[in-house]
């Protein structure tokens, strides 16, 4: 189990007010969808199953409004007054929010919502979710199953709203859509730092925009318990710093969820992982103790003794009184990470251990994980726990989620056990969107026979919050994880990697819009550790950095439930557009495309404005406490924007933007250096400029 927006363009841009970025992304992402729309790719993400693209468009009207063709419920109705008040502000064009009753209105309606029934009364794995979208000139017209597959299609209708030719259109489009896997989830971990009710809900209203259904919640872990138990109050009472969900808030949560077709899947993370519920039961502990909450992460040695039955009343009752509160038919049990040396080491549990056999600790967690299973089953519930629990003897019925790869996950296939995919799926490996996109829970060559193959349900993406907290979290979590909701959505074919980094920027935008602060939330902390209102320069320099991954900060900074988390790397962002922009431009020059004259111009412009702000933006870094670690990079960039033009100038004679060379193994060795840890930021472009000086040095222009 162990172990955002996209930040600024760096141009001139970069330098604005917020509110004018928002407006002219904005603006921006109205005419790329309609670009897009009109040369046969959607602006949508994830990808519909099936797009075509018609003649025309929908022009919305004020009062248009919307009608039912037969069924409807409180559930459906609710998803469209949010539909109808987000299309309102998307295309400024005032709507009646409520739908019409009146049968007679079906005829002037403009948008009508063909829905067979409600689905289940508490959302099933097989709930029917498919949904299809036809739009005229004349009028747009969604069919569903159930009130989930209504949703998805109404996302969809929201992303294809086009500003242009000062109209509010949705292009004529046929789509027929269905989801890929059955199981599309987010993972967040509330245990190392917690998060309040709001952040949890406005990440569900972002599920729902890129069609994700599973919400699981990591709420315990040794470094806080965040359930609250009314038959055990201790283990928030001693083992959560204050700081939990009451029963009402969960059951708050299951219901903002459920309006927006998302399952609730709690997750209490037993044997290990577990010192949180020892502080307050002691008793339920393998070792003495004494117990206290860790600040530091890691993995920490002790587990619940599974030799006592008086672990399995507590289990029971605990887990008893839970399922009460999540509906679901699914409960994670966790299993993963316990090392046993805690049970070796009790020499009663050592006994215990020989007197049924047990050689080695992943026996005896077999014996506990067998005994849990029965008590989540006894309770009306289908476990899952991660891939350690897969060993000899675990019950067919055991879901398994692999984090520890594509080969672990097939092997349980093999075996006969149901799976979904988390390895490629980790946000604080800070990979790549590309790195994401391509991974897949069934790869092209998989070796899994069809049979197989369908015991596969899908993936999860994970946000592990050891370093984040309710500021930093919606960037570490957005855009980047409508890409992996494309990969569980969408078809296997669907890979263009180009097309994927185009759509999501719109749909970044698309995101704040109900609420996530991915984009805003950087750019505030930017202004609190530079104190100015326009940071310009230092958003520059942000927007060509991301953090450093997980197990690099974890073993240079080792954060904790105290750590400020207010630096540098707090305000940038995993794989923002500077990468695969400048190495889009890159290529364009060195290999001559129809762009290049003005990717080579775009490029010339970036590397002159690195050169000219980082004299004064390393100065005021190095003398403000917050930033003084990161005045490297700012001399860096610098020095890489002067490489990059004079790369540019030995590539093309004709561009003014530098006079003079440089030794070709100096600019390299250069380039080395940048790339060297520092602040816990790294740079995004140094391979595309790397790729650029070698060309001009083979060119034979330096000597």
């Amino acid at each position: 189990m162990r172990n955002q927006g996209w930040g600024c363009v760096a141009t001139k841009l970069c330098g604005t007010a917020v509110a004018a970025v928002l407006t002219a992304a904005l603006l921006s992402n109205s005419s790329m969808k309609a670009q897009q729309v009109s040369a046969g790719e959607p602006g949508l993400m994830p990808l519909p199953s099936h797009f075509e693209a018609g003649t025309g468009s929908f022009t919305l009207k004020p009062g248009m409004h919307v009608a039912y063709a037969d069924f409807h419920n409180p559930r459906l109705e609710a998803g469209v007054v949010r539909m109808m008040a987000r299309l309102q502000f998307e295309s400024g064009v005032p709507l009646p929010h409520v739908p019409s009753q009146v049968a007679g209105d079906m005829a002037s309606a403009g948008i009508v919502i063909d829905v067979a029934g409600a689905g289940g009364a508490v959302q099933s794995l097989d709930e029917d979710e498919s949904y299809s979208l036809t739009v005229t000139p004349q009028l747009i017209t969604l069919r569903a199953a159930t009130v989930v597959g209504a949703f998805h299609g109404m996302e969809t209708l929201l992303q294809l709203v086009q500003l242009k030719e000062n109209a509010a259109t949705i292009p004529v489009v046929s789509v027929e859509d269905t989801p890929r896997f059955q199981w599309r989830g987010l993972m967040i971990d509330v245990s190392r730092h917690f998060e309040p009710v709001n952040q949890i809900e406005r990440t569900l209203d972002g599920m729902a925009m890129v069609k994700l259904n599973v919400f699981h919640w990591h709420l315990s872990d040794d470094q806080g318990f965040r359930a609250e138990s009314k038959i055990y109050p201790k283990l928030t009472g001693v083992g959560s710093n204050e700081q939990f969900y009451t029963q009402e808030q969960m059951r708050e949560v299951v219901a903002y969820a459920r309006a927006r077709g998302i399952r609730v899947v709690p997750e209490f993370d037993i044997p290990g992982h577990s010192v949180s519920w020892m502080v307050g039961y002691p008793q339920l502990g393998s070792s003495k103790g004494p117990f206290h909450l860790p600040d530091v992460a890691g993995i920490h040695d002790e587990a619940l003794d599974p030799t006592r039955e008086g672990t399995y009343v507590f289990l029971n009752r605990f887990i008893g009184e839970m399922t009460k509160i999540f509906p679901d038919a699914y409960f994670h049990v966790g299993g993963d990470e316990v090392n046993g040396e805690v049970w070796t080491s009790n020499p009663r549990i050592a006994r215990f251990m020989k007197r049924k056999g047990f050689e080695k600790p992943s026996q005896l967690q077999t014996y506990f994980s067998q005994r849990v299973v029965r008590i989540v089953e006894k309770h009306g519930k289908k476990p899952v726990g991660w891939d350690e629990v897969l060993v000899p003897g675990l019950p067919k019925n055991v879901m398994v989620q692999s984090w520890r790869g594509v080969e672990s996950l097939a092997a349980g296939a093999r075996q006969g056990y149901r799976g979904i995919l988390s390895a490629p799926y980790y946000l604080d490996g800070m990979k790549s969107n590309e790195t994401h996109y391509l991974a897949d829970p069934i790869p092209a060559d998989t070796t899994l026979t069809p049979e197989q193959q369908k015991l596969i349900l899908g993936g999860e993406v994970c946000m592990w919050a050891e370093q984040l907290n309710e500021r930093t979290i919606d960037s570490r979590i957005w855009p980047r994880t409508a890409v992996m909701a494309e990969r569980f959505w969408s078809p296997q074919s669907d890979r263009d990697v180009a097309s994927m980094y185009r759509r999501l920027s719109g749909i970044s935008i698309e995101l704040e819009q109900v609420g996530l602060k991915h984009i805003t939330g950087p750019a505030m902390m930017r202004r609190s550790i530079s104190g100015e209102v326009n940071p310009a320069s230092l958003t520059t320099l942000a927007g060509v950095l991301e953090p450093v991954s997980f197990g690099e900060r974890y073993h240079e900074q080792h954060t904790d439930g105290h750590t400020p988390l207010d630096r540098l790397v707090d305000t940038v962002v995993a794989d923002p557009p500077s990468r695969f922009e400048i190495a889009q431009d890159v290529d364009a020059v060195l290999n001559k495309t129809a762009d290049s004259t003005e990717a080579e111009a775009r490029l010339t412009r970036r590397f002159m404005e690195w050169q000219e702000i980082a004299p004064t933006l390393a100065a005021q870094m190095q003398a403000n406490p917050r930033m003084s670690d990161a005045a490297i990079r700012a001399q860096q960039l610098g020095d890489l924007g002067s490489l990059g033009l004079n790369a540019l100038s030995q590539l093309n004679p004709n561009n003014p933007a530098i006079h003079g060379t440089v030794r070709g193994e100096t600019r390299i060795a250069s380039i080395d250096d940048a790339a060297k840890p520092a602040a816990l930021v790294r740079f995004t472009f140094l391979d595309s400029l790397r790729k650029l000086v070698t060309a001009s040095s083979a060119s034979g222009a330096i000597h």
